[in-house]
């Protein structure tokens, strides 16, 4: 596996991690369906069936990846259920990950340990820790037998809307999941390029070293709670507001 240094000459302690290449980078340059995705981007964008929701995160219906990040002419996108993981080990590092340049929303950005969607499976909406453990499995390559669901934490809920590029984009309402746990980790590189555990000391200094954006879902829960909640790990539960549904600004 190829590594290199994730941060740069801003650090002056030996305490910072590596940063590890998924693997030989995917070539991005193989696009070919009508909008320019990859092939497999492409083919999960038709295959994937997500939760359409009402503002109260009540299921309404149903709609494909594609349909549920297409922005109209209009601006708006339909809204449908999310989740976003943040992965800790048990030293109380975060997993930090960077979106593959292939990804057809947010290609590039600079992320928590992994964003996605329940899905409409044998007739029936997907349990949203179900989900996480699905796509953690999918993206980071974690074992499921090392992903007990009793170790999740349901923080609450965040109403997002962020228009993308204007052509993809996001409207969810984001269930917000931590996790921790020391767990082996081999990412998908269709999903993931880089990763990375940072210490909770050192991140708000690491954040200006990136080599991109981040996703608009991770800037708010990092301006407004991740600070709160990474100094908790211990008493989450105590934290915990699931029946709520968040509304924040997403400012730099």
């Amino acid at each position: 596996m190829l590594l290199r240094r994730f941060a740069r000459s801003i650090w002056n302690t030996s305490k910072v991690e590596m940063r590890y290449l998924s693997t030989e980078p995917a070539n991005p340059e193989l696009k070919d369906s009508e909008d320019g995705l990859e092939p497999i981007q492409a083919e999960a964008m038709d295959k994937d069936i997500c939760l359409l929701v009402d503002e109260k995160d009540n299921f309404i219906g149903t709609a494909s990846k594609r349909d549920c990040h297409k922005v109209g002419d209009d601006g708006k996108v339909l809204l449908h259920r999310a989740f976003s993981v943040f992965l800790f080990n048990k030293r109380g590092d975060m997993l930090l990950q960077r979106r593959a340049s292939q990804k057809a929303t947010y290609a590039d950005y600079y992320t928590n340990a992994c964003c996605s969607h329940p899905l409409y499976i044998d007739d029936k909406p997907e349990d949203v820790i179900t989900a996480a453990r699905r796509r953690l499995n999918h993206e980071l390559g974690i074992p499921l037998d090392q992903m007990d669901p009793e170790l999740f934490t349901f923080l609450t809920r965040v109403h997002y809307h962020d228009p993308g590029d204007g052509v993809w984009g996001e409207h969810e309402i984001d269930h917000i999941l931590f996790f921790q746990s020391d767990v082996k980790v081999k990412p998908n590189p269709d999903e993931i390029s880089e990763y990375c555990f940072v210490p909770k000391n050192e991140f708000n200094a690491y954040l200006p070293t990136l080599e991109g954006p981040i996703t608009p879902w991770f800037n708010m829960i990092r301006r407004h709670r991740l600070k709160l909640w990474w100094d908790n790990l211990h008493r989450l539960k105590d934290l915990a507001e699931p029946e709520k549904i968040q509304k924040f600004l997403n400012e730099k």
